[in-house]
């Protein structure tokens, strides 16, 4: 399947794996890369820059195809270089990498001399149009649908990617509610040239967390989410769990009085590491998209992005095909 995207970063299909915390590590990037697909480490997961360059030749022990690095540049309960992390993907001579957080220009210079290509993470039309003019070669557009941080606009992909489309000249990924070949297809009508998956990529066999997990995102419906730090105009969306509903209920309580410090017990995550690792549900919140209620197995990542491929090319050859017809 060959797209804007594609062509670009030297992959066979145009379907991107998150960046995640505590997730996007080596074995799960080199298995999306050598199924054709895009593969992500986070770097943020790795305690230090120096545990960062080894987790990258890992990665490169397992795979031979083209996979990224993410770097989120937010503010952090401990404290993070993100320099430090920068100048390591540059060390480690990754040519890709996904940005998110804030604005990533004054790490811009020092990536495109080093040859890097720049994917950044927007949530809004006005955020991926102030990407393209600081040089990013792509933007992987979040609806309100996504894990993680959606933005305050609460604008849904089906409105999203098309305004996208419509302003800007760069390759777009969509980014929030992608599981399938439905969404797949979707996605390319919408306008973007690819997707990308957090959440399903969890629920896969070499996803490097606990089988509960896998097991609770395969049994979740897509109601099965929560909205925290809302009024903190720093939303996030976490599976809605026991920690995720006394988050809500101190948010009810304080109401303009609160402040991150009243949250951060809930939030930290430290805790949502301790989720992963031992597979406690509720030890901590943790990140997933509505898309939960599209997951209803584990697969590999080469039978998940085969199928995909599979169901979009069905999609477009027999169901829309017949309708033209």
């Amino acid at each position: 399947m060959r797209t804007r995207f594609t062509e670009m970063f030297g992959i066979r299909y145009p379907i991107v794996q998150g960046g995640m915390q505590w997730v996007g590590r080596a074995e799960l990037a080199a298995a999306v890369s050598n199924a054709g697909a895009l593969g992500i480490i986070t770097a943020l997961t790795q305690p230090t820059p120096e545990d960062l360059l080894r987790e990258i030749a890992r990665c490169r022990d397992m795979t031979d195809q083209p996979f990224a690095v993410n770097l989120t540049i937010l503010p952090t309960l401990r404290a993070v270089s993100h320099a430090h992390y920068a100048q390591a993907i540059i060390d480690s001579g990754v040519k890709i990498v996904e940005t998110a957080g804030r604005n990533p220009e004054p790490y811009m210079a020092s990536f495109k001399a080093a040859g890097v290509k720049i994917i950044h993470k927007c949530t809004s039309v006005r955020h991926s149009l102030k990407a393209q003019a600081i040089g990013c070669d792509a933007v992987s557009v979040d609806g309100f649908e996504c894990a993680g941080h959606p933005g305050e606009d609460d604008i849904p992909g089906l409105v999203l990617l098309p305004r996208a489309a419509e302003q800007l000249k760069i390759p777009i990924i969509a980014s929030g509610g992608f599981g399938d070949g439905r969404g797949l297809v979707a996605a390319l009508a919408l306008g973007a040239d690819g997707i990308n998956m957090g959440t399903r990529f969890m629920a896969t066999v070499e996803a490097p967390i606990h089988q509960n997990i896998k097991d609770s995102i395969v049994a979740a419906s897509e109601r099965d989410t929560a909205l925290l730090m809302r009024r903190l105009r720093n939303t996030a969306r976490f599976f809605r769990n026991r920690v995720a509903q006394e988050a809500e209920a101190v948010e009810r309580m304080k109401g303009a009085d609160l402040t991150i410090q009243d949250l951060a017990p809930f939030v930290s995550g430290q805790r949502g590491r301790l989720v992963y690792e031992q597979g406690d549900v509720d030890a901590g919140v943790w990140s997933a998209g509505m898309v939960v209620g599209l997951i209803h197995d584990v697969p590999t990542c080469a039978e998940l992005v085969s199928r995909i491929v599979r169901e979009a090319r069905e999609i477009i050859s027999e169901r829309l095909m017949k309708t033209m017809a």
